[in-house]
């Protein structure tokens, strides 16, 4: 790696749409580094912290909810901008949550390119902002909790909707139904696993009075 120049660290698990901001951010003449979870960006962030992090949000091993609160709560990481890129999380509470727990911006997919390299050149040119206050670890993890539960309901209504459709389209739609089902349940597997270990860390702590 680089370590005299200032990079961008793009962690999205979903190859195509990470190539997609690679492209466009390397053709502005930024240096990009990419990541595909959660924890391979902590991984990067340990040898040179970036300038900007943009990240997903529905990732497997560490999503981008679990890596922005271990970002802010350390002081060396606790000021770098966080910009948030989902089609998962796009509820009024998603939104307000990212914010809460230190996001700088939040995009919704699919990503109007014009307008994300706009804000990218926005948070570059900003003097760093100051650190943010990040949340208690239960406030944190109740309010995750929360989000992670909706989401796996919604996937799981999803999952329901899709099978009972499966064989009643063309084969054409059928196929794209397949491919939706088969998406729906990877991301279901994951969000029981990321409730699973949230459910571990509030055992560890008390609710506050």
């Amino acid at each position: 790696m680089n370590t005299g120049q200032d990079y961008l660290l793009i962690v999205e698990d979903d190859r195509d749409i990470l190539r997609l901001l690679d492209a466009a951010l390397t053709f502005k003449g930024y240096r990009v580094i990419p990541a595909h979870n959660g924890r391979e960006a902590l991984e990067v962030i340990q040898i040179k912290r970036p300038a900007i992090v943009i990240t997903d949000i529905m990732m497997p091993q560490l999503d981008g909810f679990g890596l922005v609160h271990r970002l802010r709560i350390h002081s060396e990481t606790c000021d770098i901008p966080v910009v948030f890129i989902t089609a998962t999380y796009v509820a009024p509470e998603d939104r307000e949550f990212a914010l809460n727990i230190g996001a700088t911006r939040f995009i919704q997919k699919p990503v109007d390119l014009e307008k994300f390299l706009s804000t990218i050149a926005e948070l570059l040119e900003q003097d760093t902002p100051p650190a943010i206050e990040p949340l208690k670890e239960f406030q944190f993890y109740d309010g995750y909790r929360r989000r992670l539960e909706i989401k796996l309901d919604q996937k799981i209504k999803q999952i329901a909707r899709e099978e009972h459709l499966l064989g009643t389209r063309s084969d054409a739609e059928d196929q794209s139904l397949q491919a939706s089902l088969h998406n729906a349940i990877r991301e279901r597997d994951e969000l029981r696993l990321l409730l699973h270990q949230v459910y571990e860390q509030l055992e560890k702590y008390t609710k506050p009075e």
